[in-house]
């Protein structure tokens, strides 16, 4: 498996753990709750390897990556019912292949445009709160992945 030591989905270091909290790996990625919570279970999917464009992927990966895109938007759509569940694929500064995968809702922070990478006011939760989301989102991939 490709990785590189100064990225930090690879290394799952510090710096990724100020913004994100992992719990959930798929076939070919990893899924990580995002600590702004401006957009209800907004989540990053990082793919399992080091790779820095979709492009990189082989047509049977590309299918594999996009396929868990889908598990995750499907599930944050079962446990939280969002009007909308946007993806962005950013990576200009970073060099590991990921989605975001961001939940809309009607009357929310920038429904009907481009979501905001950090919104502020960030909305930061407690422990608690977090757990709970996690468990949320678990539980929707869990039944989403049974029998599989």
């Amino acid at each position: 498996m490709k990785t590189a030591n100064d990225c930090m989905y690879c290394t799952e270091n510090e710096a990724l753990k100020a913004l994100m909290i992992p719990f959930y790996t798929l076939g070919h990625s990893k899924v990580y709750l995002f600590r702004n919570q401006s957009y209800r279970g907004r989540c990053v999917l990082a793919y399992k390897e080091h790779v820095n464009e979709f492009f990189d992927l082989s047509p049977e990966d590309t299918a594999a990556f996009a396929q868990d895109i889908r598990l995750v938007s499907l599930a944050l759509h079962n446990a939280f019912s969002p009007k909308k569940v946007n993806l962005g694929m950013y990576n200009d500064k970073g060099t590991h292949l990921h989605c975001h995968i961001v939940p809309k809702y009607e009357g929310g922070p920038s429904f009907g445009s481009t979501f905001e990478m950090n919104p502020e006011p960030a909305a930061l939760l407690s422990d608690a709160e977090y757990d709970e989301l996690i468990r949320k989102i678990t539980a929707a991939l869990d039944e989403l992945t049974a029998g599989k």
